[in-house]
């Protein structure tokens, strides 16, 4: 059964964008997603991943990111050509007050990373190219879970699927979805960096 969830995800190893972060938030409304991550739910436009990113690339030595939403079943999928998701003050936020967040990011040199936030708190983070042995501790919710060199983003994509219950469809790429500006971290969060990195 897990070899047939990894082999769906074959996409993610394949013709995924270079840099994503894709999250999963239980518990709550698109609009208190886009809250969390530093949005304002009442400045939406319709966009692809392409057109982001290329609006993004646009501003590329500004503090300029931009987020996209979904809503499946009972969950919120955000969706970035960024990094707001991979940031642990972002899984509290997003999973504060009984809530659920689980994170798969991919940056442009190719370190990626699996987060898990539940009830205001993260209860684990690795990146999966680190692993280099299947006795490496990592969080109770990845145990089982060995990683290979050639399917690190479709596995970790399985363990987002494993962990939350929803499937993320490669077709939200090229779908034009509800799009917000978002604010950058240190003007979100305020205070040291070091506070939200960990």
């Amino acid at each position: 059964m897990w070899d047939d969830l990894v082999a769906r995800y074959a996409w993610a190893d394949a013709d995924a964008p270079e840099a994503y972060t894709f999250s999963v938030v239980a518990g709550r409304s698109e609009d208190d997603v886009i809250r969390a991550f530093g949005g304002d739910p009442g400045e939406s436009r319709l966009m692809t991943f392409s057109e982001a990113a290329d609006e993004q690339a646009d501003h590329l030595y500004e503090d300029y990111e931009l987020l996209r939403v979904v809503t499946t079943k009972e969950h919120v999928v955000a969706i970035e050509w960024g990094y707001h998701g991979s940031l642990p003050e972002i899984g509290r936020r997003a999973s504060a007050g009984g809530g659920e967040f689980f994170s798969v990011h991919r940056d442009v040199n190719g370190r990626q990373q699996v987060m898990r936030a539940v009830d205001g708190r993260v209860d684990g983070a690795f990146d999966p190219c680190e692993l280099e042995d299947p006795e490496d501790e990592v969080p109770t919710w990845a145990e089982g879970v060995v990683f290979a060199t050639d399917t690190l983003c479709a596995e970790s994509f399985a363990l987002m699927e494993r962990t939350m219950g929803v499937a993320v469809d490669p077709a939200w790429i090229d779908t034009p979805l509800r799009t917000v500006l978002l604010a950058a971290p240190g003007a979100l969060f305020g205070g040291p960096e070091s506070t939200w990195l960990q």
